[in-house]
């Protein structure tokens, strides 16, 4: 085989082995299950070291929940997991950020459904701007988009 060939065959085999892959393939624990916090930092392990609770909100007669797996100060990113109406509430897709509401200097990050909530790692920016939040943006099935926030917790 000639090393063109060779090197686009591998590239494909990575392409396609990594479509394969589940979400992050690690279970979270919903808040109202959550261990109590307390544990040591830790940066990006699921439910390791306890959930940390964000808050409920309402929006669009949606409730929706937010957790943080993982106690402690925030590492280079936050995996988060959103219920809306205790699930997915039937949304078309959701994005999270950290951040500012503008996204300025922030990773926009297209959640996955894991289970039965929506679950994604957001990307937090260093320096961390004052004031920074945790942004969800639901969009549904019709393309009508709601953002709220929740407040960063340790």
């Amino acid at each position: 085989m000639n090393p063109t060939r060779m090197v686009a065959a591998t590239v494909w085999t990575a392409l396609l082995a990594g479509l394969a892959l589940p979400s992050c393939g690690e279970e979270s624990v919903p808040p109202a299950r959550a261990p109590a916090a307390g544990g040591a930092a830790n940066d990006d392990v699921h439910g390791a070291e306890g959930v940390v609770p964000m808050g409920e909100q309402t929006i669009a007669g949606h409730k929706v929940k937010a957790a943080r797996d993982g106690a402690g100060p925030l590492g280079a990113d936050a995996p988060v997991d959103i219920w809306v109406d205790g699930g997915t509430g039937g949304m078309a897709s959701c994005r999270f950020w950290i951040g500012t509401e503008d996204a300025k200097g922030s990773v926009k990050a297209k959640a996955d459904v894991e289970v039965d909530h929506w679950h994604t790692h957001a990307e937090v920016p260093q320096p961390l701007p004052t004031g920074s939040k945790l942004w969800v943006e639901l969009e549904t099935a019709t393309g009508e988009k709601h953002r709220l926030s929740f407040e960063l917790r340790n």
